[in-house]
């Protein structure tokens, strides 16, 4: 993601009594790796323990780590929206340090457009490998695309507007969004159908998205739902505003981030009602959704980490944040399962039959843990 050294970002960070200590939030590392991780072993470790031991618990937190059909919520559905937020949540800051480094608006500008377009590449890459294809057979929808260009959109507004403008913005895309798909419909259906067959989302893609879609007649990471994920970007970018404004005191930061997260979950339970909460069509509703998640998330870790001052328990998922793209990328260019049963597979034969793949899901974590500790000691990130 999901991704990146993205973005590579320069932060505020607390002492325990409340006083500036640094232009850094390491919160948002941790919270980064934290992200990275469920994609990386950790959704299959619990399929793997609910298959072991099938009991209603863990059988409840399997599913959570699958996406729903098509409308609702699981926790399996923030990881994508919640690494964008982390990345418009760093926005403010870095901007500000390039800023005061001496690059004018213009040069960030052409900086911001390069690096979406970077990972609109990436995820072509990502998704078809480094072959020739018939443009047909090439799927251009992706995950790092959709974050690359929701990501570029809302660092452009973030550049020419103030606060005041953004929230125009973000309101508008959220409600410009929810009309669109309430007063329009494939042909053929009634207006407002948000079916897969009938929604105008995915008649819009396959219109106008060249090659293939994800699944035939929709694409998750198509053209027209990547406006509402500009609203994630922008609802980060309004979070990071805060947290770097010095109104509040840092404890009384998290209180108000965790008001707001409560808040943002219950205008998006409301908005369900008629608009449902859909991680395919992005709807406004998710956009509530998982931004009420994420910071409710981010009070959670800033109070931890920045606040409090409890870094080193962080550093595990430090060392996953740093390099979160180069370990979504290599994914499909290194078989970790393979990597994985030449190390350990003898370890998974001696636990036994049932718990043996619960072992082996739980090191190959450790396997790409390790391989970024490297990186880590060797000051090699992938930036974008």
């Amino acid at each position: 993601m999901a991704s990146e050294q993205m973005p590579n970002i320069a932060n505020e960070s607390f002492n325990k009594r409340g006083g500036t200590l640094s232009q850094r939030l390491y919160s948002l590392d941790a919270m980064r790796g934290f992200d990275m991780l469920m994609i990386i072993g950790l959704d299959n470790f619990f399929h793997k323990l609910a298959k072991a031991s099938p009991t209603p618990f863990w059988t409840a937190l399997s599913d959570q780590f699958h996406h729903p059909a098509w409308n609702g919520f699981h926790f399996y559905d923030l990881i994508f929206p919640l690494f964008l937020f982390i990345a418009g949540v760093a926005t403010p800051y870095s901007i500000e340090n390039r800023l005061k480094k001496g690059s004018t608006k213009s040069q960030l500008l052409k900086h911001v457009i390069q690096r979406g377009l970077i990972l609109v590449l990436l995820g072509i890459i990502y998704n078809n490998g480094l072959q020739i294809k018939p443009l047909f057979e090439i799927r251009f929808g992706s995950v790092l695309g959709r974050i690359g260009l929701a990501y570029m959109f809302a660092n452009i507004i973030y550049l020419y507007t103030k606060q005041r403008g953004q929230i125009i913005w973000f309101t508008i895309l959220l409600i410009g969004y929810w009309l669109l798909l309430k007063f329009t419909s494939a042909p053929g259906f009634q207006a407002g159908n948000l079916t897969m067959e009938g929604n105008f989302t995915s008649y819009f893609d396959r219109l106008f998205l060249p090659g293939k879609l994800y699944e035939t007649i929709h694409d998750p990471e198509g053209i027209l739902a990547t406006v509402p994920a500009i609203g994630t970007g922008l609802m980060g970018i309004l979070t990071g505003n805060f947290l770097k404004g010095e109104k509040y005191a840092p404890i009384r930061k998290t209180v108000i981030l965790t008001a707001a997260g409560m808040i943002s979950l219950v205008f998006s339970l409301l908005w369900n009602l008629d608009f449902p909460i859909n991680k395919n069509l992005w709807t406004s509703s998710f956009v509530l959704c998982t931004g009420g998640f994420s910071l409710l998330l981010l009070a959670l870790f800033y109070y931890i980490v920045d606040v409090r001052g409890f870094q080193k328990w962080a550093f595990p998922l430090k060392v996953i944040g740093m390099n979160s793209i180069l370990i979504y990328l290599v994914g499909e260019f290194i078989s970790w399962k393979y990597t994985n049963e030449a190390f350990f597979k003898w370890l998974g034969q001696l636990v036994g039959e049932q718990y043996g793949p619960v072992v082996l899901a739980a090191t190959v974590i450790f396997i790409q843990w390790a391989f970024l500790y490297f990186l880590y000691k060797k000051k090699i990130f992938l930036k974008v």
